[in-house]
C-alpha cells in the first residue's frame, strides 16, 4: 500500500475493547514537530499526523505513541506544559485531536499520549501563583525550599541540562527545584492536591478516547522531603548514565532526589484511575542508570500498579552484544516475574541506533535487520521509533541549527538531541523529504532524503520492507507477543532464546558477531518460513551466518 494512501481508502478495521492489547504490543512513537507538516508553517501537526496513519497501520504497528502537544512555550518543545488539557495552537485544536483519535480507531490502531506530569512550564498558571507568595492556595504545589545560611541552594542536586537543580526566586526568596530546565519547576507529588489535580487530568483525555499514555520521567515524580545531599557516584560507576558523560549528574548517586519509594502509592492510585475505563493502559519512562531494571520490576508487579515500563539499558551508547542482551533481559525476568518490559532502541531523547551501535558496520543495512528481528523477538512489548524503520542514521546538525537547550549547553562534546529529531522523510524527490512545502524547523539531511520512504518501499531489500514482513510474521505468531523466554547456551557472539506459549514454541538465534558460527542448542527445531532471516538449522545444529539470524519451530 503506497504511503500516499488516505484513510478513507483503508480497510476498516476498528479498535476492539481488549483490556490486554497492551501485552506485546508494537507501539510507533511519533514526535509531532517532525512527523507530517499540514500547513507550511515549518513544524509537524496533528493534521499531518492524520494523513500519515495509513503509513503506520500497514507498516504493521498496533498504536501509536504521540509526543507532547500541549499548549507550551517550547523551551523544551512541548515536554513544559503550561496547560495541560488544551493543543498548542502550532499544532492544531482538539476538533483535530478528536479525528486524529477517530482516524486512528478506524485503522485498528490505539493512540496513547505523553502526559509530562513530574513538572510543568514556569508560565503554567499553577507556578504563576505559587511563586506569587508563600502563603496562596498553590503555594505548596511545586517544591520550594529555604536557602542554607550562606544563601547557597538547599542541597547538591543537580540539573539533568546542567548546574544546580536550584534556581532561585524573588518573589518567594526561596529556591525551587527543577531536575530539568530552570524553567521547568518540579511539582510536589507529597501534596495530595497536586496528585488530585494530574488525576482528573488523566481522566480527560480518557474520556477523549485515548487508549493509554506514556508516563515522562516516571521516577521523578517525588523527591525525598529531608532533602540530604546525593552522595558522589564512583569513577567507574560514571560511564553508564542517562547523561552525556560531560555532564557533572554523573558524579552522583542519585539517591534523594527521585526515585523514591512514595512513589509506588501514587502509581496505584494512577492505575486505578486507567482501570475505570475498559481498556487503558500506560508505558513508564525510567530514567536511572544504575537502577532502571530494579524500578522496572517494581513498578510493573502485579496489576495495581503500570502496565509496562521501559528503562535505558537498551538505549545506552554501549555497543549492543550478546550477554548485554541476555543479562537485561534474564534479570528483568528474574526480578519481574510478573512484571512487563517495553522495549525499545531508539526514540526522541537519544541517537538513533543506526549510528549508535551501526556506525562502524561494513553491511549496516544487514546489522539494523538483524537487530530489528532481535528486538520484535523478544519478550516485551516493543517502541519503534519514527524513521528507524528506514535506518535512518543520526543527523550532524550544524551549531547555528540547533534547536535543543540541551545540545547548546554542552556543545561541542554533545551535540544535544537534535540529531534524532529531523523531519521524517516521505519523498526523495520532494523539497524538504515531503514533509513541508515551507522552512523546516530542523534541516532535512541529504542522506536522509535518498532513504524516504517512496525510496524503499516495494524493494524487498529494504530496511523499511524487512520491518513491514517482520510485524506481519510477529503478528502471525502469537508466541512473539505473549509467550515466556528462556535462553539458550550459545557462542559468544551469539543471543538464542525460546519463546513458548504452552502450545508454540520457536528458537530465536541470532549472530551480533562478524563470523560465521554454529552451536547445538539442545532442542530440534524447523525453520519458519517468511521470517526474512538465513541462518539454516540441520540434525540439531543451527549455523548463522555473520550478522545472521535463525527463527525454528521446536518439534
Amino acid at each position: 500500500m503506497s504511503v500516499f494512501a488516505s484513510v478513507a481508502e483503508q480497510p476498516e478495521v476498528l479498535v476492539q475493547p481488549d483490556p490486554d492489547w497492551w501485552r506485546g504490543a508494537v507501539i510507533y512513537q511519533i514526535y509531532p514537530r517532525s512527523f507530517q507538516d499540514s500547513n507550511g508553517d515549518g513544524i509537524g501537526d496533528l493534521a499531518g499526523i492524520r494523513q500519515r496513519l495509513p503509513y503506520i497501520a500497514n507498516l504493521g504497528a498496533d498504536a501509536i505513541w504521540i509526543s507532547p502537544f500541549f499548549p507550551s512555550p517550547m523551551k523544551d518543545f512541548g515536554y513544559d506544559v503550561s496547560d495541560y488539557r488544551g493543543i498548542d495552537p502550532m499544532f492544531g485544536s482538539l476538533e483535530d485531536f478528536r479525528a486524529l483519535v477517530e482516524d486512528a480507531h478506524r485503522l485498528g490502531l490505539r493512540v496513547m499520549i505523553d502526559l509530562v506530569i513530574s513538572h510543568t512550564s514556569d508560565q503554567h498558571p499553577w507556578f504563576v501563583e505559587s511563586r506569587s507568595s508563600r502563603d496562596n492556595p498553590k503555594a505548596d504545589w511545586y517544591v520550594w525550599a529555604d536557602p542554607k545560611p550562606d544563601g547557597t541552594p538547599p542541597n547538591n542536586w543537580l540539573s539533568i541540562f546542567g548546574g544546580s537543580a536550584w534556581e532561585w526566586d524573588t518573589n518567594r526568596r526561596q529556591y525551587y527545584l527543577h531536575n530539568f530546565l530552570s524553567s521547568q519547576p518540579d511539582l510536589n507529588f507529597h501534596n495530595p492536591d497536586v496528585q488530585d489535580e494530574l488525576l482528573d487530568i488523566t481522566r480527560f483525555w480518557l474520556e477523549l478516547g485515548v487508549d493509554g499514555f506514556r508516563l515522562d520521567t516516571i521516577n521523578f515524580y517525588f523527591h525525598s522531603k529531608t532533602l540530604q545531599d546525593n552522595p558522589v557516584l564512583p569513577p567507574e560507576h560514571r560511564n553508564n548514565a542517562i547523561a552525556p558523560d560531560v555532564n557533572p549528574y554523573n558524579y552522583q548517586d542519585h539517591l534523594y532526589d527521585k526515585s523514591q519509594p512514595e512513589n509506588i502509592e501514587f502509581l496505584k492510585r494512577f492505575r486505578a484511575v486507567l482501570d475505570e475505563f475498559p481498556a487503558a493502559a500506560a508505558v513508564g519512562e525510567i530514567g536511572d542508570a544504575h537502577r532502571g531494571l530494579q524500578l522496572l520490576a517494581e513498578y510493573t508487579a502485579g496489576n495495581d500498579r503500570i502496565h509496562m515500563c521501559y528503562s535505558f539499558d537498551f538505549l545506552a551508547p554501549v555497543r549492543i552484544n550478546a550477554s548485554r542482551v541476555r543479562s537485561i533481559i534474564e534479570r528483568f525476568e528474574r526480578e519481574a516475574a510478573d512484571g512487563w518490559s517495553c522495549w525499545a532502541f531508539s526514540n526522541h531523547d537519544v541517537p538513533r541506533h543506526a549510528t549508535r551501535w551501526g556506525a562502524h558496520e561494513r553491511d549496516p543495512q544487514r546489522f539494523l535487520k538483524l537487530v530489528a528481528a532481535m528486538l520484535l523477538t523478544m519478550r516485551g512489548s516493543v517502541c519503534i521509533y519514527q524513521g528507524e524503520e528506514l535506518g535512518l542514521p543520526e543527523a550532524d546538525i550544524a551549531y547555528e541549527d540547533l534547536q535543543d537547550p540541551y545540545g547548546i549547553r554542552f556543545w561541542p562534546k554533545y551535540k544535544g538531541r537534535d540529531g534524532c529529531r529531523t523531519p521524517m522523510v516521505w519523498s526523495s524527490n520532494l523539497p524538504n523529504g515531503g514533509f513541508t512545502t515551507g522552512k523546516p524547523w530542523l534541516p532535512v539531511p541529504d542522506i536522509h532524503r535518498a532513504m524516504a520512504v517512496d525510496t524503499q518501499q516495494g524493494n524487498p531489500e529494504s530496511v523499511y520492507e524487512f520491518y513491514r514482513a517482520f510485524l506481519e510474521f510477529r503478528r502471525d505468531h502469537p508466541v512473539l507477543a505473549k509467550g515466556d523466554i528462556r535462553f539458550v547456551d550459545a557462542p559468544e557472539d551469539v543471543v538464542a532464546f525460546l519463546r513458548t506459549d504452552g502450545e508454540t514454541t520457536l528458537l530465536c538465534a541470532f549472530n551480533l558477531g562478524h563470523e560465521d558460527c554454529e552451536f547445538a542448542p539442545g532442542v530440534n527445531a524447523a525453520p519458519v518460513e517468511a521470517a526474512g532471516l538465513d541462518g539454516v538449522a540441520e540434525d540439531g545444529v543451527v549455523r548463522l551466518k555473520a550478522l545472521g539470524g535463525f527463527i525454528g519451530r521446536v518439534k
